[in-house]
């Protein structure tokens, strides 16, 4: 691994070290909108280095933080390792997947419930997580911002006799109109402190307003435009929880107000293609309805996702820039006259130098599109 990165092996509740182990094969990745993960392994010659690896590895007990030149540039939780024994002259290993803080949040349920009228959502979050980490043996040391607010009201019932995954909680909770974003970020504070907190955005994470330019040619050393057309949907339909407390009559779902894309079939001629998400929690119509206007918005705006692959040396991209304004300028066979679009920065993996492959990062980017305009 190169020598600007290091593994440190920490307790998952206390944040103490445990060990810090040489590891090679080094990636990781973080994303806003979904769980990042890393992976790497860690050489193993001799019994007292398998002493070592065994007592500081310890899945779903170990926290991994990857520092990159002494600044914090992933953190995560130990999920799942694998030994392989020595061969043939070649030291054993253990091969090493964790994943971002957040999935710990998959790990915990919202076993007492939770119910809120007229609550701000950002509160509704932190209240969650907050019960989360006050639960014996819950806290992880998530610190949270209890000013933040986003203006929007929401009414909420969660029994605990469903028993909510909170991931899910969150996700929904935030995926719905008018909604937010979260993630729990990772960095080093001014007094060198390692930090893990529950970073929200409202309606979107923003984490600078630097304007990071690309350029091909430049520093870009590949790029990809997929678009996907089989996530693309003109109307749509969510189905929620059924209302029937009747066990003898026949039992529905509600459904939601149909919603469309104003204009998509006529006149601009698209097919009509139909989407459907099921909500088999909500109970309120308002709430069901928002949710599927939110989900058209997405399966509408978002077929293109773009990846570009950059050297990190010098490209001034760390993951503190997730959530910022990235200019990607292309000038090719495919642009003759010259790409000029600024996208958002949602993803950042992160790949190091070796045996002379260079150090390189690829972004994830999400099209800066205007909302799209919705007919009920």
């Amino acid at each position: 691994m190169s020598g600007l990165y290091r593994v440190v092996l920490c307790d998952l509740r206390s944040d103490q070290v445990l060990d810090v182990l040489p590891a090679q094969g080094v990636k990781c990745d973080d994303y806003i909108g979904k769980t990042g993960g890393a992976q790497f392994s860690i050489p193993v010659a001799g019994r007292d280095m398998a002493r070592r690896a065994r007592e500081a590895v310890i899945p779903a007990r170990t926290a991994v933080w990857i520092e990159r030149a002494g600044e914090v540039w992933w953190g995560g939780i130990v999920w799942t390792t694998e030994i392989t024994p020595p061969s043939r002259g070649r030291p054993g290993a253990l091969a090493v997947q964790a994943a971002t803080f957040d999935s710990y949040l998959a790990h915990r349920l919202l076993s007492d419930g939770w119910t809120g009228t007229g609550v701000d959502q950002l509160d509704i979050a932190r209240q969650i997580v907050d019960w989360v980490q006050s639960t014996k043996g819950g806290d992880i040391g998530i610190e949270m911002d209890w000013s933040q607010t986003s203006g929007v009201l929401r009414d909420r019932a969660y029994s605990r006799y469903d028993l909510y995954v909170v991931r899910d909680v969150l996700d929904q909770l935030a995926n719905v109109e008018n909604g937010f974003e979260w993630r729990v970020q990772t960095y080093r504070d001014a007094s060198g402190r390692r930090v893990k907190a529950l970073q929200l955005g409202y309606p979107t994470i923003r984490s600078s307003r630097t304007e990071l330019v690309l350029s091909s040619p430049g520093p870009i050393i590949d790029y990809r435009m997929p678009e996907d057309g089989t996530v693309r949907a003109t109307h749509w339909h969510s189905r929620g929880a059924s209302t029937n407390r009747n066990q003898a009559a026949p039992s529905y779902p509600l459904m939601s107000a149909p919603v469309s894309i104003n204009g998509a079939v006529d006149p601009d001629g698209w097919p009509r293609l139909d989407g459907t998400s099921d909500y088999s929690s909500v109970e309120r119509q308002t709430t069901l309805d928002a949710h599927a206007r939110a989900d058209l918005t997405r399966a509408w705006t978002t077929t293109q996702v773009p990846t570009v692959s950059v050297r990190l040396e010098g490209s001034g991209i760390s993951p503190g820039l997730l959530g910022s304004t990235v200019r990607l300028r292309i000038r090719d066979d495919w642009f003759p006259d010259g790409l000029d679009t600024r996208y958002r920065l949602i993803g950042l993996a992160t790949t190091p130098s070796e045996r002379g492959r260079p150090e390189t990062a690829e972004l994830l980017l999400e099209p800066a599109a205007p909302a799209a305009p919705l007919t009920a």
